[in-house]
């Protein structure tokens, strides 16, 4: 009732922005900086594309959240039970017409930018394109939501991993990268490791509503388990990326986001309250985005 009580009005400008999630953009941001980063380092970098890769990014992912807002309660895994963050369908703050409107509204912005990306990358940015834009609805709707069978992780670990940090680079180079493929596994490990904290702090709301997740399937200690191989993978593939890119050690700046990931990993194994993991999934958020920007930096010095 005290979510309900602080929740914006209804139709206020405040009810989209929650539906956005503003705290879950850093995925975005992440993996458009980091493969414009090793396009600059190639002499390739253009301002132009990049951009617009980078408001392509963010168009898909706030289409997202408000798909799976919408969807997630049609389908009863949003629900009063809920101890993740109150959602706008949820409460009742949007009718299902308007949320749709929006979905559409920012869908035709992404596919916009993407008509300017395939005008200067060709037809492989027409194919990323219409594969995120089937990825952001298909997780939570249509008639077999992948995000309700366990493929989830896999996905964000492709799309916002694979596909958005070779897919920056692709439109800026026209061509793919070794290096810009050995990065985009860092980035794609760190942004499963949030949709992992998401899903196992809503374990049992997910297993009521049938949305079998991989954390409902592997049960909240191998769940937990999975954040810390997702995060240990990352760091672990510093070393690596050094000897790949033949650069200097510059490339380990991201090491110094090791002890916030020592915290949140502490945090993830040890507590499991709602509060703790809504902080925590923020928190793995940011380090993404700052264990990104340093890896950008450290590439370009």
């Amino acid at each position: 009732m005290a979510a309900i009580e602080q929740a914006p009005s209804r139709g206020h400008w405040r009810v989209w922005l929650m539906a956005a999630r503003p705290r879950t953009l850093p995925v975005a941001v992440a993996p458009v900086v980091v493969g414009t980063a090793v396009a600059a380092a190639d002499g390739s970098m253009r301002t132009g594309p990049a951009l617009a890769a980078l408001l392509g990014a963010l168009l898909l992912q706030i289409a997202s959240n408000l798909a799976n807002d919408l969807f997630d309660h049609e389908r009863g895994a949003d629900t009063a039970e809920r101890i993740g963050p109150a959602r706008v369908s949820q409460l009742g703050l949007m009718a299902p017409s308007r949320m749709r409107a929006g979905i559409a509204l920012v869908l035709l912005a992404a596919a916009a930018v993407g008509l300017y990306l395939a005008a200067v990358a060709g037809w492989p940015v027409v194919a990323a394109g219409v594969a995120s834009i089937i990825a952001a609805l298909a997780y939570s709707g249509g008639p077999w939501p992948f995000g309700y069978k366990g493929l989830g992780d896999v996905a964000v670990f492709a799309f916002f991993g694979v596909v958005a940090v070779t897919g920056t680079y692709y439109v800026q180079a026209l061509t793919l990268s070794a290096e810009a493929l050995a990065c985009s596994l860092a980035v794609g490990s760190l942004a499963t490791a949030i949709l992992v904290v998401n899903n196992v702090r809503d374990i049992d709301t997910d297993r009521a509503a049938g949305k079998m997740t991989l954390a409902v399937r592997l049960g909240p200690r191998r769940g937990r388990w999975e954040y810390v191989a997702l995060i240990g993978f990352a760091y672990a593939l510093l070393p690596c990326l050094l000897a790949l890119g033949g650069r200097s050690a510059w490339v380990l700046l991201p090491l110094l986001t090791l002890p916030m990931a020592l915290r949140l990993l502490r945090t993830v194994v040890a507590r499991s309250d709602g509060p703790a993991l809504n902080a925590a999934l923020a928190g793995t958020a940011q380090l993404t985005l700052w264990y990104s920007l340093l890896l950008a930096l450290g590439w370009v010095m």
